[in-house]
């Protein structure tokens, strides 16, 4: 039987809540959970999005890559 392990280089995460605390609280939480698989944050590119009866949405898309860890 043959096992292979194969580290995984790149992971994009989306995240969505409705604040902007909510949003960070989900990323930061992201974040701990990948350090374990040794991935880090590479970039972030968030958006807010004003609904017409004037609430606010706030969005995320997260790209993990691997750290460079010997």
């Amino acid at each position: 039987m043959n096992i292979s392990f194969d580290l995984i280089e790149d992971k994009v995460e989306c995240f969505e809540a409705d604040s902007i605390n909510k949003l960070e609280e989900k990323i930061q939480s992201q974040i701990e959970v990948n350090k374990s698989i040794l991935l880090s944050v590479h970039s972030v590119s968030h958006q807010m999005h004003v609904t017409e009866d004037g609430r606010r949405f706030y969005s995320a898309v997260v790209h993990f890559k691997r750290t460079n860890k010997a």
